[in-house]
C-alpha cells in the first residue's frame, strides 16, 4: 500500500564521506529533506566536538546580522525579499562573509558613536541656548525694585542697607526633567531652610535623549542663594537630581554674545549631523538589500556543522562515518545528491551508502502534501503511527467532515465557512507570504482544507435537514396539504402534524431530505429527535466497524495470525451481534411500521428499540403493549436474540484467555523440544558410552518467562474490558451528533425569533432602516455564537469521536516522527524565532 495508507518503508543506512566532500554532500541532503541522521557522539560534550570552532563563528555572524538587521528596522528600512533559497557556501566563503559583516558592524557601530557623541553635543547646546533665552527674563524680575521680599529674605536687611556692593547673590542655572521639578523644589526648601530663590520654566519642544533616541520633556531653572555653604549644598542637591548645569553669565551683553555663539555651532552641527545620518541610511539600505540572503546562508552553513558534529572519524581521519534513516523508496535520490555533492567539492573519491541490518524501531514518515498535511496533523496530534502501522488520515479526509456536519448541519452557516475557506484556499500563496505571528489566524490558515470540506458537508448535511438560517426551502413542493383556514391555523397553538392522516399526507415522502412544512409544525421537535437520534447511532456503529474492521489490516501485514483468530473474529462478532442488530432493529421498525402499513400494528405499536435491547442483553421477554397483537418485530425475534447474546458473551473469554493461554502453551511445546533435543544429542555421540547426561534444569517458578506470561494475562484482560466496556460507552458517546445538531438548531431558531423578527415589525420606510440594524446584529451573532463558538464545539466533539471511538479500534500511536534533516523546516523555524 502507498505512504498515504501505511508509513514509508525506511532504511538504516551507514555513510561514508571523504573530510573534504562531506560538507558539500551534506549541503546537498538539507536541500533534499530526506535524511535524518543520528548522533554516533552521545557522550561527547558539545564544546569538544570536531567542528565546534565553526559553529562558533556562525553563531558570531549571526549575532552581527541580527545587530544589523535592528539597526535597519529602528530605521525602517524595508527589506528585500526576492524569495530566493540561495544555496550553502562553501567552507572558504566563510572568510568573506565574515569579513564583510565585520566592515558593515564596524562601521555602523563608528556612525552610531559618532552620532551619539554629536546628538549629545547638540542637545547641550539646545539646552544652554533655553537657559541663555529663559534666563533673561529670570535677572530681569530680580532687579526690578517690586521684588524686595525675595532680597530681603537673601541678603537680609543690613545686607540692602549695604547697597548690596560687598553682599551679592550668586545664582546657577540648568535644566532638569519635567517631573522631578516637585521633589527637586521640596529638597532645596527644606535642605536650604528656605534660604534659596527657585525659578523655573518649561522648554516648550520635547527634546531628544541621544542615548536612549526618546523624546523628553525638561525645564529651565535657576537658583539664587548666598554664600558659599548654600552654593556647595545646592550644586550636590541639582547632582542627587541629575540636573545639568551650565555657565550662565550675569552680565547681559555677555550672555547675547554668548547666545549668539551657540546659535552658529548649532547650525554646524545641524549639517555635520544630517551628513552623518545620510551616510549611516546608505550603509543600512546597502545591507538591507542583501541580509535575507545572508541570513539564510549563515543559517545553513551552522545547520551543516552541526550535523557534521554528529558524524565519527575514522581512524585514518580521513573519512567521516554517519548513521542515517532514509525512505527506502528515496535511496536513489539520495545518492544522486550525494554525487552532486561530491563533484562540487571536487573530490575524486565518491561516497558510500550501505544498508544496515537492524532490530531498532525506525521512525515514522507520512509523505503528505498541503491538502493532507492538515489531515495528519490531527492524527499526530493523538500520537505518531508505530512503524508501518495502518495511517488513518485517509480516511479521516472523509469521515472527519462528515461527522462534523452532522452536529452542524445548516445550509447558510455551512456556506459561509465554506466562502471563508475557500478565499484562503484561492489566496493562499499571498497569504503565506505574509508571514505573521497571530496564533488563531496561522491555525485558520493551517486547516483551510479542513474548514473548506466541513463547510462543504454541512451545506450537504443542511440540505438534507432542509434548514438553512433555521428556516426551510421548498425545492420539490410539500407532500403535506391541509384544509384548515387561516385562523384555525392561527389560533390552534396545539396544532401538529400526523402522517397516517390521509386527508393532510399524500403518502409520498419528499424526495430529498425533510419536508419544509415540519419547519412549521409544533411536534417538530419529537420527530427530529427520533430521527437524528437513531442517524447517530447508525453513524456510529457503522464507524466502529469501519474502526475494527481496520485492525484486520494491520494483522495481515504484520502477520499476526493469532491477533486475527483470538482478537478481532470475537471483537466483530461481540460488536455486529449486539450493536449492529440493533441498527437492523431500527431499519426493521422504519420498513414495518408505516403510518398505512396493512402488515403490521399501528404505528403506536411499535416496540421501543432501547427497550427491547434491554430486554434482549437480560433475557427477558418482551411484553405486549395495550391494544397490540404483536410483540416482536418479526417472527422468531425473541430465540434469535437469544443465540445472539450468548455467542456475544462466549466472545468475551476468547478474548480474555485464549491468546494467553496459546503462548504459554506454544512456550512450554518450545521448552520439551528443548530438553528433548539435548537428551538425543548425548545419548546418540558415539563416545558417550558411560557418560552421565544431565538435563537442562527447568526455568525456575517466577523466572523471567512467567513474568511475560502474567503481564499478558494482565494486559489483555485491560485490553477486553476496554473493549467490551467501550462498545457500549462508545456507541453512546455517538448520541453527541443527535445532542449537538438538535442545539445548533434550536439556537439558530432563537437567534432568528429574538433577533432578525424584530427588524419585520414596521412597515414603514423607517422598517427598511431598522431592519438593516437588526440584520447587522443577527449577522454578528450568527458569526460568532453560531458558527465560531459552535463550529469550535462541534469540531472538538468530532476530534474526540476520531481519537478515541474510531481510533482506538485499530491504531496504537506509539511511534516517533521522522524529522529528517531539511534545510526548509530550519530556515521556518529560524524565520518564527526571529518573529516572536
Amino acid at each position: 500500500m502507498g505512504s498515504l495508507f501505511r508509513s514509508e518503508e525506511m532504511a538504516l543506512c551507514q555513510l561514508f564521506l571523504q573530510s573534504e566532500a562531506a560538507y558539500a554532500c551534506v549541503s546537498e541532503l538539507g536541500e533534499l529533506g530526506l535524511v535524518q541522521f543520528r548522533d554516533l557522539n552521545p557522550d561527547v560534550n558539545a564544546f569538544q566536538r570536531k567542528f565546534v570552532s565553526e559553529v562558533r563563528r556562525c553563531d558570531e555572524m549571526e549575532r552581527k546580522l541580527r545587530y544589523l538587521e535592528k539597526e535597519i528596522k529602528k530605521d525602517e528600512i524595508p527589506m528585500l525579499d526576492t524569495g530566493e533559497n540561495p544555496e550553502a557556501p562553501q567552507p572558504r566563503e566563510m572568510i568573506d562573509l565574515e569579513a564583510t559583516f565585520e566592515k558593515l558592524e564596524n562601521e555602523l557601530r563608528e556612525v552610531n558613536h559618532n552620532a551619539e557623541a554629536l546628538k549629545r553635543n547638540f542637545l547641550e547646546l539646545t539646552e544652554l541656548k533655553h537657559i541663555l533665552r529663559k534666563t533673561q527674563v529670570f535677572f530681569e524680575e530680580m532687579a526690578d525694585p517690586n521684588r524686595e521680599d525675595e532680597q530681603v529674605t537673601l541678603l537680609g536687611e543690613e545686607g540692602l542697607r549695604a547697597g548690596g556692593q560687598a553682599l551679592k547673590l550668586g545664582f546657577v542655572a540648568g535644566v532638569i526633567l519635567r517631573e522631578r521639578i516637585p521633589a527637586f523644589e521640596r529638597m532645596l526648601w527644606r535642605a536650604c531652610r528656605g534660604n534659596v530663590f527657585l525659578r523655573q520654566a518649561e522648554i516648550e519642544t520635547p527634546l531628544e535623549d541621544p542615548s536612549t533616541g526618546d523624546q523628553v520633556h525638561k525645564s529651565v531653572f535657576i537658583i539664587f542663594f548666598q554664600g558659599d555653604q548654600l552654593k556647595s549644598r545646592v550644586r550636590k542637591i541639582c547632582e542627587g537630581f541629575r540636573a545639568t548645569l551650565y555657565p550662565c553669565p550675569e552680565a547681559p551683553s555677555q550672555r547675547r554674545e554668548m547666545a549668539m555663539g551657540v546659535m552658529t555651532r548649532i547650525e554646524d552641527l545641524n549639517t555635520v549631523l544630517g551628513q552623518t545620518q545620510d551616510h549611516r541610511h546608505r550603509v543600512l539600505v546597502a545591507a538591507a538589500k542583501n541580509i535575507k540572503n545572508w541570513f539564510i546562508k549563515v543559517v545553513k552553513i551552522k545547520a551543516i556543522y552541526h550535523t557534521l558534529n554528529l558524524f565519527n572519524l575514522d581512524v585514518t581521519q580521513k573519512c567521516l562515518i554517519a548513521e542515517c534513516w532514509v525512505p527506502l523508496l528515496d535511496i536513489e535520490t539520495i545518492q544522486l545528491a550525494l554525487r552532486r555533492g561530491t563533484e562540487r567539492s571536487g573530490s575524486s573519491v565518491p561516497p558510500i551508502l550501505n544498508r544496515m541490518d537492524t532490530f531498532e524501531d525506525p521512525p515514522t514518515y507520512n509523505r503528505t502534501n498541503k491538502f493532507t498535511s492538515a489531515f495528519q496533523n490531527l492524527v499526530d496530534a493523538y500520537g505518531i503511527a508505530s512503524y508501518r502501522e495502518i495511517n488513518p488520515t485517509p480516511y479521516t479526509i472523509i469521515s472527519f467532515p462528515f461527522l462534523f456536519a452532522v452536529m452542524f448541519g445548516d445550509l447558510g452557516h455551512g456556506c459561509l465557512m465554506f466562502l471563508f475557506a475557500g478565499f484562503l484556499v484561492l489566496r493562499e500563496k499571498p497569504l503565506a507570504a505574509k508571514k505573521t505571528d497571530n496564533e488563531v489566524w496561522n491555525i485558520f490558515f493551517a486547516g483551510r482544507y479542513i474548514i473548506l470540506l466541513m463547510g462543504l458537508f454541512s451545506m450537504y448535511t443542511g440540505f438534507i435537514y432542509n434548514d438553512i438560517f433555521s428556516k426551510s426551502l421548498n425545492l420539490f413542493g410539500s407532500h403535506w396539504h391541509t384544509n384548515y383556514n387561516e385562523s384555525t391555523v392561527m389560533n390552534n397553538k396545539d396544532l401538529q402534524i400526523n402522517p397516517s392522516l390521509s386527508s393532510d399526507y399524500d403518502q409520498v415522502p419528499y424526495p430529498v431530505g425533510l419536508d419544509p412544512v415540519w419547519q412549521l409544525a409544533l411536534n417538530k421537535i419529537v420527530f427530529l429527535n427520533a430521527y437524528k437520534m437513531k442517524i447517530s447511532i447508525i453513524i456510529g456503529v457503522l464507524h466502529m466497524l469501519s474502526g475494527v474492521s481496520l485492525s484486520l489490516y494491520n494483522y495481515r501485514y504484520f502477520k499476526d495470525r493469532l491477533s486475527i483468530y483470538c482478537d478481532f473474529i470475537p471483537q466483530v462478532i461481540f460488536l455486529v451481534f449486539l450493536f449492529f442488530y440493533m441498527v437492523l432493529l431500527m431499519f426493521i421498525k422504519w420498513v414495518s411500521y408505516g403510518p398505512q402499513n396493512e402488515f403490521a400494528d399501528s404505528p403506536a405499536c411499535a416496540p421501543s428499540i432501547l427497550i427491547t435491547f434491554i430486554n434482549m442483553v437480560l433475557f427477558k421477554d418482551a411484553v405486549a403493549l395495550e391494544n397490540c397483537n404483536t410483540v416482536y418485530m418479526f417472527s422468531g425475534q425473541g430465540a434469535v436474540q437469544k443465540f445472539l447474546v450468548i455467542v456475544a458473551l462466549l466472545c468475551v473469554p476468547i478474548m480474555l484467555l485464549a491468546k494467553p493461554i496459546y503462548i504459554m502453551r506454544q512456550q512450554k511445546e518450545k521448552h520439551v523440544q528443548l530438553v528433548n533435543g539435548h537428551a538425543t544429542t548425548e545419548n546418540g555421540d558415539a563416545e558417550g558410552a558411560g557418560r552421565v547426561v544431565q538435563q537442562p534444569p527447568p526455568p525456575p517458578a517466577g523466572g523471567h518467562d512467567e513474568n511475560e506470561i502474567g503481564e499478558l494475562f494482565i494486559h489483555q484482560g485491560i485490553h477486553t474490558i476496554e473493549y467490551v466496556l467501550g462498545s457500549v460507552s462508545h456507541t453512546a458517546s455517538y448520541l453527541r451528533l443527535w445532542a449537538l445538531s438538535l442545539a445548533h438548531a434550536q439556537l439558530s431558531e432563537v437567534l432568528w425569533s429574538m433577533v432578525m423578527t424584530k427588524g419585520l415589525i414596521l412597515n414603514s420606510w423607517i422598517g427598511g432602516v431598522w431592519l438593516w440594524f437588526v440584520f447587522g446584529f443577527w449577522a454578528i451573532l450568527t458569526v460568532g455564537i453560531l458558527v465560531l463558538m459552535e463550529g469550535l464545539s462541534a469540531f472538538l466533539h468530532t476530534l474526540r469521536l476520531h481519537w478515541v471511538e474510531f481510533q482506538s479500534k485499530f491504531y496504537k500511536g506509539l511511534g516517533y516522527a521522522f524529522a529528517p534533516f531539511s534545510f526548509e523546516v530550519i530556515l521556518n523555524t529560524a524565520s518564527t524565532a526571529v518573529e516572536e
